[in-house]
């Protein structure tokens, strides 16, 4: 039977991630929020086409979860699209880390959950499977890395003890 093990990430696609992360911080006390703006993805293949994927995005803690807020500034067809139209949110992904995200890709799409979209961030490569007609939602994959370990655990740190001050961070 194939487990993806507990989910590192809650990720919600929003029309503004500052507004967004502000309003997380405020009624939910999650954060603070590192905001990246208009990351720099390649090699962007969605449903199978070679695509673009403009996006920002908040990261912050909430609670041993990290949330992430996605804005896609996009006009195209893409993985947040396929779920929400510009103005509105909800959630999007839960994230996991895997040995293998070739094989873990393979095997959920043996489960009927396709291959959404896959791109490459830095040096992490990252697929979101479509699970949105049984889950309602995608299933981004990562293998760990040691930059993508790392800023997990610089969000984490930042939660601990953290006040509620500066809810906003630029990396």
């Amino acid at each position: 039977m194939f487990k993806l093990g507990p989910p590192k990430q809650i990720a919600y696609a929003v029309p503004n991630a500052f507004k967004a992360a502000e309003q997380w911080a405020t009624n939910f006390g999650a954060g603070p929020f590192f905001i990246a703006e208009h990351i720099p993805v390649s090699e962007v293949i969605y449903r199978g086409d070679p695509s673009t994927f403009d996006h920002t995005s908040a990261y912050g803690q909430w609670g041993d979860v990290m949330v992430e807020l996605v804005q896609d500034h996009g006009s195209g067809p893409s993985v947040v699209r396929d779920m929400y139209q510009p103005h509105e949110s909800g959630l999007h992904h839960l994230a996991y880390f895997v040995d293998d995200i070739e094989q873990a890709t393979s095997e959920l799409g043996e489960l009927g959950f396709p291959l959404g979209m896959s791109a490459l961030a830095g040096e992490t490569r990252f697929h979101h499977v479509d699970a949105t007609d049984t889950l309602g939602h995608f299933i981004e994959l990562y293998e760990p890395n040691k930059a993508l370990v790392a800023f997990y655990e610089r969000v984490r740190e930042a939660a601990q003890d953290w006040d509620g001050s500066e809810p906003i961070r630029t990396r």
